[in-house]
């Protein structure tokens, strides 16, 4: 078996938000594949105890904590030379190493690097054979639609990240040999924003474990008998996903909880920030925080929702909620990536009217008729 250097840059398990989970099934077909040394960072201590998971599946693992609170301090620096905050955010003395010492002591045949703030470690190893960077979305993008939403001072930061990141995107494809990106539109964005590494821009869709989100193995409800419960899933420090709910709880729920009073917005996901938590005190509005198995909020929910205004990429909510039988609704920005044309059991609807309509329509029905599982 040839060796691969995998680094990540946060611990690709368990596989409970949007990139863990791609991550994740990456290592397991590289593991299958080749010898794996995987070199990643722990955001979240109680991730530490997932380790014994990874390890046998890895010829070396180097699992190095990282405390959110000074990597954001660390970003700073950026500001001094001109980077990309998102580079001093990981930059780290014993990854770089780690990295040395893998590529002093192992003949390295392929560096797989999921999300561009990663790469700068490759240059403790610079001689390896192929590289591919697996950016997942157009994250220079991302920064770029935050700063076109938000004023004052940090919408000037966020803008000045857009185009410093996408500088440094544009290089690492240059230098790549690959560069892959979530789905199909990600992929022809990025070629329009770097037509000189077209050649090289691959899109690999994420799937959803049909197994595992099988309506079957869903678990009992976790919601009062007499609740319609809307339900929203996702990381809940995640700058997205905090505008969605908050939008939605502010825009979207009053109007449906004047026709449907015992409807229930039930926002489940790690790590709630203030805004999210605050939602909790209004009526309505349930906040879980962090979950053992979020397979049951979501198949007993009468509608799963994706609110979302700003989305780069793929949706593993809206595949989730699909393979579990539900209807979904959701805005056009969280079902790009998945598919053109209608999706079953899916609204697409954008405004606050639109979406009121389409929950309506859903509750509407006996709550037994299912969103008609589309896999």
């Amino acid at each position: 078996m040839r060796d691969v250097l995998f680094l990540v840059h946060r611990i690709p398990y368990p596989p409970d938000k949007g990139d863990k989970i791609r991550s994740w099934h990456l290592l397991r077909f590289l593991a299958r594949r080749y010898r794996v040394h995987l070199g990643c960072f722990i955001d979240d201590p109680v991730d530490r105890a997932h380790l014994p998971v990874l390890e046998p599946l890895c010829a070396s693992v180097a699992a190095l904590d990282l405390s959110p609170r000074m990597a954001r301090l660390r970003s700073l620096r950026g500001l001094v030379s001109g980077e990309a905050l998102s580079f001093p955010f990981y930059r780290d003395a014993r990854m770089h190493r780690w990295v040395a010492e893998r590529h002093a002591s192992t003949d390295i045949a392929c560096a797989v690097v999921f999300s561009s703030a990663m790469a700068q470690f490759l240059s403790s190893a610079p001689d390896v054979p192929r590289t591919v960077i697996d950016m997942v979305d157009v994250d220079s993008e991302k920064w770029r639609q935050y700063g076109e939403t938000t004023r004052g001072p940090m919408g000037w930061v966020y803008r000045r990240e857009g185009r410093r990141l996408l500088d440094a995107e544009r290089a690492m494809a240059k230098a790549a040999d690959a560069v892959v990106f979530v789905s199909p539109d990600e992929a022809r964005l990025f070629r329009d924003l770097c037509p000189e590494a077209g050649a090289k821009v691959v899109s690999v869709r994420n799937g959803v474990d049909l197994e595992f989100f099988d309506p079957a193995q869903a678990g009992s409800s976790p919601y009062p008998e007499d609740e319609v419960p809307l339900v929203f899933t996702g990381a809940m420090d995640y700058r997205a996903n905090v505008d969605a709910v908050t939008w939605f709880a502010d825009e979207v729920l009053p109007g449906v909880r004047e026709r449907f009073p015992r409807a229930v917005f039930t926002v489940v996901g790690s790590r709630p920030d203030a805004a999210v938590r605050a939602l909790a005190d209004r009526p309505g509005v349930r906040v879980t925080g962090r979950v053992d198995d979020v397979r049951p909020w979501i198949h007993h929910g009468r509608v799963s929702v994706a609110p979302l205004r700003i989305a780069r990429g793929l949706q593993n909510k809206v595949l989730e909620a699909m393979a579990l039988d539900r209807p979904v609704v959701a805005t056009a920005a969280a079902l790009e990536g998945i598919g053109s044309g209608p999706l079953p059991g899916v609204t697409a609807a954008d405004a606050p009217s639109e979406i009121i309509a389409g929950i309506e329509s859903v509750l509407s029905r006996p709550a037994a008729a299912s969103g008609g599982r589309a896999f």
